[in-house]
């Protein structure tokens, strides 16, 4: 893995991700040219709860064929922690995330919490965080493909296909079977 030493680096790397990766992240070319790298960073980690909570709710929707509004309201309603997700994504997909892409996220947290908590992060620590964010997105999504879900780093018109959905009695109770409280 490349390190990223400046913000033309940083642009580069954003340049050679996968166009559905890019739309994703549309916003952050700008911010890194413009704006300090600590709202560039805010930036990719709000995208990336988002992902995380659209991750869950379309492989709730699509791999279990759930009531799409009881699946969005368990997801919205349910309190996320990291360990959390990591956990609901393996019981909803059946299988974890890998070790080698939750690394790349993990380690961009680190520097997401010293900038967030007020504590001191180089420049290099946030070009580089948000440059593994970047290949975690990447990582991702192609982690979930192959567990037959949808990209949630890119546009997700048509993840679901035409299937029928269980009724909402029976998705609430396969929602409490997967841990979700509402």
């Amino acid at each position: 893995m490349d390190k990223i030493k400046s913000k033309p680096g940083l642009l580069a790397c954003f340049n050679g991700l996968p166009p559905d990766v890019r739309r994703y992240f549309e916003h952050l070319p700008a911010l890194i040219e413009s704006l300090p790298l600590d709202v560039a960073l805010s930036y990719v980690f709000a995208r990336v709860e988002l992902a995380h909570n659209m991750a869950l709710y379309c492989g709730i929707t699509k791999l279990h064929r759930a009531s799409s509004e009881m699946a969005y309201h368990a997801v919205q309603k349910h309190h996320m922690t990291r360990a959390e997700f990591r956990a609901k994504y393996a019981v909803i997909y059946g299988n974890e995330i890998t070790d080698v892409v939750a690394n790349l996220l993990t380690h961009a947290e680190g520097v997401r919490d010293h900038v967030m908590h007020g504590k001191s992060a180089t420049d290099d620590q946030k070009r580089n965080a948000i440059a593994n964010v970047l290949r975690y997105a990447v990582g991702f999504n192609e982690c979930t493909v192959a567990l037959h879900g949808p990209k949630p780093f890119g546009d997700l018109r048509g993840y679901k296909g035409a299937a029928q959905a269980l009724d909402k009695s029976t998705t609430r109770w396969m929602l409490k079977g997967m841990g979700f409280n509402f």
